[in-house]
């Protein structure tokens, strides 16, 4: 079983039994997340699937607080070590990486990534986490890719950690094609809501992807569940 919870955009944070994930930490500017007590989160390791400052803001803090390792690929990595963070492992497309609490898969993602200072973040990638609770795959942000049919050939995906907003990444019909293409049907929903242009009428979305035979979960911001 895995202890799934939502700090808003694409924020989650994994609990694996032993060991706690957190991804893509933007929490402080977010005014949707403003409830969430930031330095109260506890985690071990975070993971991080671009440079957007939508998706890295703070990890510094949230790093820092716990002494957590910090992992993404070797560019995001490099420019965070230089910056003070000592835990720190790098990775790239179809790496592999067996730590504590499982495996985890630097998988490909189509989008862009520089970091908040303009520096060139690498490639973005998304995360496929095998462990024994569970084997789930967080997207990051992405286009639709026949590269999502590998990973439904390779793993047996319980969920998938989808982005749904449109406009900057696939909607919530490119979505249920890429839950097809994993192999699951159980969506947790991503990057929706946090401003203007990606704003989405919930109930059509998750009318949508009952049509298509999935569930569409969209977690409240400092909600839980269990998968």
């Amino acid at each position: 079983m895995i202890e799934l919870k939502y700090f808003g955009h694409s924020t989650f944070l994994v609990d694996l039994g032993d060991k706690t994930i957190l991804f893509d930490p933007f929490i402080s500017p977010n005014p949707l997340a403003s409830d969430i007590e930031i330095d109260k989160i506890t985690t071990d390791f975070v993971l991080v699937s671009h440079g957007h400052e939508y998706h890295v803001f703070d990890v510094e803090r949230i790093v820092n607080n716990n002494e957590a390792t910090l992992v993404s690929n070797f560019e995001i990595v490099t420019w965070f070590k230089n910056r003070g963070i000592k835990k720190v492992f790098g990775m790239n497309h179809g790496g592999a990486k067996d730590f504590d609490f499982g495996t985890v898969k630097y998988v490909n993602a189509v989008y862009s990534s520089s970091l908040p200072d303009g520096s060139y973040g690498g490639n973005p990638g998304g995360f496929v986490v095998a462990s024994d609770q569970g084997t789930f795959y967080y997207a990051g942000d992405t286009t639709l890719s026949y590269d999502m049919k590998l990973i439904g050939e390779s793993f047996d995906i319980d969920f998938a950690i989808l982005p749904i907003g449109d406009n900057f990444t696939i909607g919530i019909t490119d979505a249920l094609k890429a839950a097809e293409f994993v192999g699951t049907d159980k969506i947790i929903g991503m990057h929706y809501d946090t401003f203007e242009p990606i704003e989405i009428n919930k109930e059509a979305a998750k009318t949508e992807a009952v049509g298509r035979g999935k569930e569409l979960i969209l977690l409240n911001i400092g909600e839980s569940i269990s998968l």
